[in-house]
């Protein structure tokens, strides 16, 4: 199975975290048809059917990619911030 690159993944988990935010404060029609490209393309490039479990698998590989990942010892609370 093919690795997506985790630059691609973080990129794509901060403008759909954007775009959520956007629309939570003002809902622009452009702004949703983005988001909705946006969801696509991280499903897609996650292999999931859903953006719940395509923000999961992201979170995850994003994890491990991560060099020293002593999670707890630097304070993160293993929450997702895209969601």
């Amino acid at each position: 199975m093919l690795v997506p690159d985790p630059k691609a993944v973080r990129r794509l988990l901060t403008r759909y975290a954007t775009l959520r935010i956007a629309q939570a404060e003002r809902h622009s029609p452009a702004a949703a048809r983005e988001l909705e490209d946006v969801s696509r393309a991280l499903c897609a490039m996650m292999g999931t059917p859903g953006i719940h479990d395509a923000i999961a698998l992201a979170d995850a590989l994003l994890d491990r990619a991560r060099p020293g990942r002593a999670r707890e010892a630097d304070g993160e609370s293993g929450l997702s911030l895209a969601v």
